[in-house]
């Protein structure tokens, strides 16, 4: 164990990563409810989405594990399964099979970028006033999650967003888990994270608040392992039903979403060298793989998570976090019930978002604020990633901001040209092509 995670060389232990893997699985097993939920309003049998979304999940998070030892997890993301079930297979009218389709082609371009110095080029080029920009607005937007699900941040008609009710018997528990988190970080106390989520359902349970009416354990049943009709239907169907700007969307989302929350989480946990990450490519094929043999099960594009970095603040530091989260996985699909009871009530994981997106903040002080054509574009990825709930979008609006201010400040040539190509991309994207 200790030749395939390093585990002293990163200054870590088994004990550590294993309640790391824990902390990002409570964080993130929300995903075995939500999407299901999510893609069913397509027509997609709830059961066949549960298990593709597990399914997904281990593939692509044991990859990440053992073969680029990233506490990283891989899971289909939220906001891209949304788009796939209300504007892909949704408004667009397209059959679902013919969108997961799409999803297949869009994994496979996905697959053949990862396998090429492409991506890790894209890594190098990106300069360090926008990887610490994405890392702080994904804190940013990880922790206005977590406001918005324990009810202490609520909308509001006409500024938005306000202060809820704080004495709402969730938002309560969720306030009081977040003071004996934070206490518990005070103290210095390995595993605060846990231990706060341990606190918070203790007393919902105790509360009558966390309930198991389902029971605990059921046995699933493994989903259809086709969705469409071969992989070549898939790349027709694109073609007949000119589904381009759609693989082109998810594409480029999962591009961008995936390497900006790679870099967000490696820079956390100290992983980044001289800027760049080791074992790129497999960090990338992990993803890439989980997209393609997702789309063949039935789920909507994958992507890295950002509560991988709760496990990161837990201490977690090699792939063997990614190990344990891709176990617990695979023994959630016996547990459905009572993972869906856990996962239900926000107010439990909910704090540690909210720590977690303080803690990414951090990476604020590298940038040099002093230079205003490298901090606006860093200040604007950190703005927009939580006001859109997108991290594509911020990342996006960064790329675009970065390389025109630049050129007018007289350094255009310190550019690197693949900013300039994915700056188009973007600006064509955000103006004619749908958003995720």
């Amino acid at each position: 164990m200790e030749k395939r995670f390093e585990l002293r060389a990163r200054g870590t232990n088994v004990p550590r990563e294993v309640l790391a893997g824990v902390t990002t699985f409570l964080t993130m097993v929300y995903i075995v409810v939500v999407n299901p939920i999510i893609l069913s309003q397509a027509g997609v049998p709830f059961q066949q989405v549960f298990m593709a979304t597990i399914l997904a999940t281990v593939i692509g998070t044991l990859w990440m594990g053992l073969f680029a030892n990233y506490p990283i997890a891989i899971a289909p993301g939220m906001g891209m399964n949304a788009y796939f079930a209300f504007a892909v297979a949704g408004s667009a009218g397209v059959p679902y099979d013919v969108a997961f389709g799409a999803v297949f082609v869009a994994g496979v371009l996905f697959l053949l970028l990862s396998l090429t110095r492409f991506r890790e080029a894209l890594i190098r080029a990106i300069p360090d006033n926008l990887k610490h920009g994405i890392t702080a607005g994904i804190g940013l937007f990880i922790a206005f999650i977590g406001l918005r699900l324990s009810g202490i941040v609520t909308k509001h008609p006409e500024n938005l967003v306000t202060l809820g009710d704080l004495r709402a018997p969730a938002t309560a528990l969720a306030l009081g888990g977040l003071l004996v988190t934070a206490v518990l970080f005070v103290l210095r106390v390995p595993g605060a994270l846990f231990f706060g989520m341990v606190f918070t359902g203790a007393v919902a349970y105790g509360l009558g608040m966390l309930r198991f009416d389902d029971g605990f354990v059921s046995v699933p049943s493994m989903p259809e392992w086709l969705v469409f009709e071969s992989p070549w239907q898939a790349v027709f169907d694109v073609v007949q039903h000119g589904l381009y700007a759609v693989v082109f969307s998810f594409l480029l989302v999962t591009l961008f979403d995936t390497t900006g929350t790679m870099i967000a989480v490696a820079e956390q946990a100290g992983l980044l060298k001289n800027g760049t990450m080791p074992r790129v490519q497999h960090a990338l094929l992990a993803d890439s793989v989980a997209t393609t043999v997702g789309a063949m099960l039935g789920t909507s594009p994958t992507s890295a998570y950002i509560e991988s970095s709760t496990g990161v603040a837990a201490g977690g530091r090699t792939g063997l976090t990614a190990v344990v989260v891709a176990a617990l996985f695979i023994l959630s699909a016996f547990f459905a019930p009572a993972v869906s009871a856990v996962a239900g009530l926000a107010a439990i994981t909910a704090p540690a978002l909210i720590v977690v997106g303080s803690l990414m903040l951090q990476s604020l002080r590298h940038i040099r604020w002093d230079r205003f054509e490298e901090a606006f574009p860093a200040f604007l990825i950190a703005l927009t990633m939580p006001l859109t709930s997108s991290i594509a979008t911020g990342i996006a609006l960064g790329f675009i901001a970065h390389p025109l201010l630049m050129l007018f400040s007289g350094r255009g040539r310190t550019v690197h040209p693949l900013l300039w190509l994915f700056a188009a991309l973007f600006l064509v994207q955000l103006l004619f092509l749908p958003h995720v």
